[in-house]
């Protein structure tokens, strides 16, 4: 690793937690009805929506009306977004003419966006009308977003309570996520966004005349250039907070409409990171032990720091190939040096693998280089990453209650080693919970491996296009896609075409999969646990807030996603690594 890149690394670590402590500690009080000055400020709101929607603030759900509320808010979000896609050549706010988006595509999208998944298989300023980038999209970003934080809290409360059946109510968690968390966060972040040239406009889209004119495939000349714009700003925001990903534009945060300077690329960085980050310290405020909050963060961070260097470092060495024609891969004065192609130029090498790190790890899916064009290693960082199951920082919410499940795995372990029965925050970990975290993790895998084995069985999923690569690059970019939309991320290798039929249908499947088949199992281990009674520490009792824990639950993720995919990693960029350096 380069100076820049350990420097680079070192300042968004510690940015980072400087602002994820007390945002945890801050969301935390709003989760246990603490609201303070906002909830002076907007309580009356809150409680307006909970009269219009005839909600009581202190309701209590069981488990399965509190899954129940929640499968059905998603579907009717899901008919939302499909019915507005394909209605939008006769909704408002559509200055460019947008057609209606095909049935196959819309349902991609419906699923996409409100699993939080954002997977694209659309180029957004040639697709979408601005009413479907807002009315449909943006609003499924906060939604979407406020759903997993709200499964997380009904888990944690479920460890704080003892011998009954209550998790609270999803409507009252919805809304105050959505209200005192999403809301505030995004509008400030939108505002910084907009200070340093994201575009924020009903404008439709504008021209501008080339400096120098040029030719089309036809031969006609082209003297002017097209340039979209929209309400750009306000969704760039959420989709980062709510590890959302989806780009406004087709290049995403390559876009110089979205991510126009350094600044804007670093505070985007950050907040991917920054609610997931902050659940952690949420935790630990709200079990009554902030040290379990640490352990869990340090154990994200054992696993982050080490892959974001590999990604950097694979990316820093270049290409062997290069060697041979001559060019000059090393790091100086004039160069960052390394393999730059797909790279994003204004920032280079560093910030670009730093992004490719962070929106894998989170459940994000924004970029701000192509991924494709890494070197193997490079890009098999962010894959893994994914295949770990977005429990590393993760997305909001759904990466700490994945990262539960790990914990519920290893104290599991830990107890079989010493013939005791598990504990976890004093209550007792048994088959039932063992037998929905195995199903929680094992689901999304084997989606992931299913779809892609019947991806690579025919020409629906080999032919050009879809897949524009042979051999083991056109495997990996499979393989990538369905990791990506069978952990919620939405990130792609560009090499595939996934607006097809099979594509965009098989990947709507595994979306809903990946989400809806792991909140269930989480609920159901919530209202398990919630009606155990607690069990006093006693000198058997593993301390799960210890480095010898931090090291056991590490342990236990690397074990279960090396034994899951390394053979199929093996097939891609294992191979294609292997194949690069014998070049």
């Amino acid at each position: 690793m380069t100076a820049h890149s350990i420097i680079t690394l070192v300042v968004f670590l510690g940015v980072l937690t400087a602002l994820a402590v007390p945002l945890g500690g801050y969301m935390a009080r709003i989760y246990q009805g603490d609201l303070g000055l906002m909830g002076r400020i907007l309580g009356p709101i809150e409680r307006l929506f909970y009269r219009l929607a005839g909600v009581r603030e202190d309701e209590e759900m069981d488990w399965k009306r509190y899954a129940f509320a929640c499968l059905a808010f998603n579907l009717f979000g899901a008919l939302a977004v499909y019915g507005i896609q394909r209605l939008q050549t006769v909704l408002p706010l559509n200055p460019d003419g947008m057609g209606e988006v095909a049935p196959e595509l819309a349902f991609n999208t419906a699923s996409s966006f409100t699993s939080n998944t954002n997977w694209q298989a659309y180029g957004g300023e040639t697709t979408l009308s601005y009413f479907t980038q807002m009315a449909a999209l943006t609003v499924q970003n906060f939604v979407s977003a406020a759903t997993g934080m709200a499964v997380l809290v009904a888990l944690i409360r479920a460890f704080t309570r003892k011998e009954t059946s209550g998790l609270g109510s999803f409507w009252v968690d919805l809304t105050r996520t959505t209200l005192y968390i999403l809301i505030p966060l995004s509008f400030v972040v939108a505002l910084v966004l907009v200070s340093q040239g994201v575009v924020q406009t009903f404008s439709p889209a504008s021209t501008s005349t080339l400096l120098q004119a040029t030719v089309d495939a036809d031969g006609n000349a082209v003297l002017e250039q097209g340039m979209a714009m929209g309400p750009a700003a306000s969704q760039i925001a959420i989709k980062q907070l709510g590890t959302n990903g989806g780009g406004f534009f087709n290049v995403n945060s390559a876009h110089p409409f979205e991510n126009p300077t350094a600044l804007s690329n670093f505070v985007e960085l950050v907040s991917i990171f920054l609610i997931g980050a902050a659940l952690c310290f949420t935790f630990g405020q709200m079990v009554r032990d902030r040290r379990q909050g640490w352990a869990i963060y340090a154990a994200m961070m054992a696993i982050f720091i080490p892959l974001a260097a590999i990604c950097m470092s694979a990316e820093q060495s270049g290409n062997p190939a290069f060697l041979q024609l001559g060019l000059d891969q090393a790091a100086s004065a004039l160069q960052s040096g390394g393999n730059m192609e797909g790279k994003e130029v204004r920032y280079g090498i560093a910030d670009s693998a730093l992004w490719a790190t962070v929106t894998t790890a989170a459940s994000n899916g924004s970029v701000n280089s192509m991924h494709d064009s890494y070197t193997p290693l490079g890009g098999l960082v962010p894959m893994w990453l994914m295949q770990l199951g977005e429990i590393i920082i993760g997305g909001v919410g759904s990466g700490l209650y994945g990262m539960l499940l790990y914990v519920i795995v290893a104290v599991f372990i830990a107890g079989l080693m010493v013939g005791r029965t598990p504990e976890y925050l004093g209550k007792k970990i048994e088959a039932k919970e063992m037998k929905m975290a195995s199903l929680a993790i094992l689901l999304p895998a084997a989606t992931v491996l299913v779809f892609t084995a019947i991806a690579c069985l025919g020409e629906w999923g080999t032919a050009s296009p879809p897949l524009a690569n042979p051999g083991a690059h056109g495997f990996s970019e499979i393989l990538y896609a369905y990791s990506s939309m069978g952990n919620n991320n939405g990130s792609a290798f560009a090499g595939l075409t996934a607006s097809g039929y099979w594509y965009a249908t098989s990947g709507g499947i595994a979306m809903l999969i990946a989400r809806y088949w792991v909140i269930i199992p989480v609920l159901a281990i919530a209202g398990s646990v919630v009606k155990k009674k607690v069990v006093p520490a006693s000198p058997g009792t593993l301390p799960t807030h210890t480095p010898l824990f931090v090291g056991l639950l590490c342990g236990t993720i690397v074990l279960v996603g090396a034994l899951t995919f390394i053979p199929a990693l093996a097939l891609g960029p294992i191979v294609e690594q292997l194949q690069m350096i014998g070049h």
